[in-house]
């Protein structure tokens, strides 16, 4: 597995080091600094040239949002993932408009935030079920989700691989994988684990399917 690059901002010295040594003990991820402010974080994304950027939504000098702009504007490459206390409409839809690749709530499991860099590097939007929700203003337990999505969701909720999925819906494997990236990016997860534990927690696939 190839290194991410992690720069974290946020103006909590707490936050920043909790943060810091749930990347860090991921084994592929670093973390190339730490920024409290806007201005900071803006010149250590030029410096350190970081795959991913951990981003707070209300900081000093400039919000999160006047960063993920000027983050645009200069050019950078790297992918946000704003990590923040504030989950309202009015700050997600500037925040997902403004380029974020990811929205999540600041008591996320470590386990899934680990999983959420890692998911924005390769290129998903990931957004929390409920965040998802408020930015599409529909409730959080109805997903958009096909027929067929359905059915791939119920068999990963079986503990089923890609390769005994395809078997089982008589498809190839590949049609497989992209059903399950765009469960995965409906639901606003970042692994198999959590969308089977959401099927069956939301209802979508009855516990039967476990």
């Amino acid at each position: 597995m190839s290194e991410i690059r992690v720069l974290i901002v946020d103006d909590h010295p707490a936050v920043r080091r909790g943060l810091r040594t749930f990347l860090e003990l991921a084994g592929d991820l670093t973390v190339t600094g730490e920024a409290a402010d806007g201005p900071t974080a803006l010149e250590l994304a030029e410096q350190t040239e970081p795959d991913v950027v951990l981003l707070d939504m209300v900081l000093p000098g400039m919000d999160g949002v006047e960063v993920l702009h000027e983050l645009r504007r200069r050019g950078l490459p790297a992918k946000a993932l704003v990590v923040t206390s504030f989950t309202d409409r009015a700050r997600l839809v500037p925040a997902v408009r403004a380029g974020a690749r990811g929205y999540l709530s600041k008591d996320v499991d470590p386990n899934a935030l680990v999983a959420a860099v890692r998911s924005v590097h390769a290129g998903h939007l990931l957004l929390e079920p409920e965040v998802a929700a408020t930015l599409l203003g529909a409730p959080s337990d109805v997903p958009s989700l096909t027929a067929r999505e359905r059915d791939v969701l119920a068999l990963i909720a079986e503990g089923r691989s890609n390769r005994e999925i395809a078997r089982a819906l008589v498809v190839a494997e590949k049609t497989v994988k992209t059903h399950v990236s765009s469960i995965l990016m409906k639901l606003g997860l970042a692994d198999r684990t959590q969308a089977a534990l959401h099927a069956v927690r939301t209802g979508l696939v009855p516990d039967d399917h476990q």
